[in-house]
């Protein structure tokens, strides 16, 4: 499996930004997708998951204004990024799971394949 990631840009604080995961892969609908971040000089954290099922789930620090969603046709998951802040500068990633169900993974060591991540810069 090969993951894509684009998007990122540099921004103002206030904007929005769509960024999308294409995936190699027949299979794609059976991925659980996530999208993790780091910023400089802290660890990669975790930022948001859709299940096979698109059962989804938030960081707290994320709620509200990220939206994660998919399209199995086309083999992407994207995360809306809304009403940027200063401090979601950083590297984002996205990362696929072979599984089917709807367990919401956010450690990112449960994570099979990753993205080459792409970056995010906000300046406020």
């Amino acid at each position: 499996v090969q993951l894509q990631a684009s998007g990122g840009g540099l921004v103002q604080a206030g904007d929005s930004l769509r960024l999308s995961c294409a995936a190699s892969g027949r299979t794609f609908s059976g991925y659980a997708m996530g999208w993790f971040r780091q910023a400089p000089g802290k660890e990669r954290e975790f930022v948001a998951i859709i299940t096979s099922r698109s059962v989804t789930t938030y960081a707290d620090a994320v709620k509200g204004r990220f939206t994660i969603s998919r399209d199995n046709t086309k083999n992407t998951v994207y995360l809306q990024i809304n009403s940027l802040k200063s401090e979601d500068t950083a590297v984002y990633y996205c990362a696929a799971k072979i599984v089917s169900g709807n367990h919401l993974y956010t450690a990112d060591q449960s994570y099979d394949y990753w993205g080459q991540g792409t970056q995010v810069t906000v300046s406020s």
